[in-house]
């Protein structure tokens, strides 16, 4: 067949240009049609808004379904594309490397036993959302798709709460496929600078054992290496440390709200290249392009020793006695990387009474700067044997199974020994993030304590591969637990109220009888004084300190890490 039959919307265009959902759609079902034994095309759900959510897959040798592949042991390639329409670079190049394997026989045969995986575009919603306008810093294409989807939800902040239809798909579409190795392609929106393509990958740290080393030491030096080769010369993504890059950079903490963070939940290397914003439509397009091949290419050639790491890397983390769950950035240990810049320069605004940053592209400079991209652990839990997640909680076991995890329903009530957590300060968003108050900050209590668990409650064990997820959704202080996301929030509020009047003399009562309380109570008065003549304080202290009318449940995690073998 012609290869010419197959010319993508941006190709037939003036290279300014993206295709629509309709269009993608269309043209990748044609050439599923035309090419059965090289690609597979097949919905994996819906949107929010009701619409078709698809992905593909392509093999060399025309084994196309997931059981099979599995089974072989082959390694999976995932490409992820359009989780912000605005930025649709990777839609375009997809389709034409999609195009490139069906009608060329030997770029098809350069996979080897590699399978590539790709969803053409993710958000949907916000790719039939078509403007000309809402990337206020962007230069092209045309018109474009919007980055919130049916509910207005950023989709690279779901992964973990799963509020989309679309995040509840990708769950069960990546725990099912398991890829090894992912590229999930964006735009940048930051400083100036000469390189049109910046590249985020999943923190080597966070990743861990040696399959983090390995991401590290090996393969972000040989993909920076060859995108200088292909003429692409690329930067760590800029994050300036202060106003420009001059003063340095920083890795982003890839927390697992976002798809790289998300990946190394299940030891997935991950990589978000990031074209930059104010570099033409067809530079972007060009970039991102050879980034993906680039890192397909090296998958492709080390594929055996990337899948013995993951597995390696598995192992062991099931046999620490300490699980990591929260990381910070290094600041103190920066590697110095070389760098081009254009100079940064303040002038008077024309709209307001202050200096404006500015780049002025006919000064460029080039030398070393530091980069931030090692982080640390700050905070370990001892490794539990299991969780128990109470009944009451279906929404959390939803968001488990989606991601491949064995969960056990008691049929009896049974006694563990559990360490259970008392939620002592939240310290929340004051708005609303991603339609959910989040808590940026928690602190608590954890006590070893005797608890029976009900019939019909589940049992989680963690003596499985994807228990990582497990404990970073389930321990409230990760950085992205299900707790942080308000799937609890009800455990927060007290349910029992007192009448000022008739508590007075109970209050009184209490403190004679309670000498904990009393003591508690001198210490508030000596550190707020001014607050003794408030008599709502004065009460509401005593009624949320004292034991006599204490409510179990208030503060206290439903989910109870089980500390004996299961």
């Amino acid at each position: 067949m012609n290869p010419t039959h197959y010319v993508t919307p941006y190709e037939r265009g003036n290279r300014n240009q993206t295709t629509t959902w309709a269009e993608c759609i269309a043209w990748y079902e044609r050439l599923a049609t035309d090419f059965p034994q090289v690609l597979r095309f097949f919905r994996i759900g819906v949107s929010d808004n009701g619409v078709p959510l698809h992905a593909g897959v392509i093999s060399a040798d025309g084994v196309l379904d997931r059981a099979s592949i599995q089974a072989a042991g082959r390694c999976v390639f995932f490409n992820n594309n359009g989780i912000h329409p605005g930025e649709p670079e990777g839609i375009d190049t997809c389709m034409a490397l999609v195009r490139d394997f069906c009608t060329q026989p030997q770029r098809l045969a350069a996979l080897g036993s590699t399978v590539f995986l790709f969803i053409p575009i993710y958000n949907v919603d916000g790719c039939l959302n078509r403007n000309a306008s809402s990337r206020v810093n962007q230069v092209g294409p045309e018109t474009f798709g919007f980055r919130g989807n049916g509910r207005n939800l950023d989709l690279n902040r779901d992964f973990v709460k799963c509020d989309s239809l679309s995040a509840q798909a990708f769950n069960r579409f990546f725990t099912e496929w398991d890829p090894e190795v992912m590229v999930d392609t964006h735009t940048s929106n930051g400083a100036d600078y000469p390189y049109t393509m910046t590249l985020i990958h999943t923190q080597s740290d966070k990743l861990g054992g040696t399959l983090g080393a390995f991401l590290r030491e090996t393969m972000v030096p040989a993909l920076y290496a060859d995108m200088a080769r292909r003429g692409w010369p690329t930067s760590p993504y800029v994050h300036p440390i202060k106003d420009s890059p001059d003063d340095g950079i920083a890795h982003m903490l890839d927390v697992p709200r976002f798809s790289t963070g998300y990946a190394a939940l299940h030891h997935t290397i991950g990589f978000m290249p990031e074209s930059h914003m104010l570099k033409p439509f067809a530079d972007r397009y060009e970039a991102t392009r050879a980034l993906v091949e680039t890192v397909l290419d090296f998958t492709v050639a080390h594929a055996g020793r990337i899948q013995a790491l993951r597995r390696e890397t598995r192992a062991l983390a099931l046999r620490r006695g300490h699980w990591p769950i929260q990381w910070q950035i290094d600041m103190e240990n920066p590697v110095m990387t070389r760098f081009r810049g254009y100079q940064a320069v303040y002038r008077p605004s024309r709209i307001g009474n202050y200096q404006r940053l500015a780049y002025d592209r006919t000064q460029t400079w080039e030398r070393d700067i530091p980069c931030y991209e090692r982080c640390t652990e700050v905070l370990q839990v001892p490794a539990p044997r299991a969780y128990l997640v109470p009944q009451a909680w279906p929404e959390v076991i939803d968001r488990l199974r989606w991601n491949g995890l064995q969960v056990h329903r008691l049929d009896a009530d049974r006694p563990f020994t559990v360490q259970a957590c008392r939620i002592d300060a939240v310290q929340s968003r004051p708005q609303a993030y991603e339609g959910r108050l989040f808590h940026d900050r928690v602190e608590l209590t954890r006590e070893t304590r005797q608890h029976v668990g009900r019939r019909g409650d589940w049992l989680v064990p963690l003596d499985q591969a994807r228990a990582r997820y497990v404990v970073e959704t389930l321990e409230p202080q990760a950085h992205d637990s299900l707790f942080r996301w308000g799937f609890f929030n009800s455990i927060l509020e007290q349910k029992e109220r007192y009448s000022d009047y008739v508590f007075e003399d109970t209050a009184a009562e209490m403190l004679e009888q309670e000498p904990e309380l009393r003591a508690a109570f001198d210490a508030w008065k000596q550190a707020h004084p001014e607050r003794l003549s408030d008599q709502t304080a004065v009460l509401d202290f005593l009624f949320a300190h004292g034991r006599r009318h204490h409510e179990p449940s208030w503060r206290l995690y439903p989910v109870m890490a089980v500390m004996e073998p299961v």
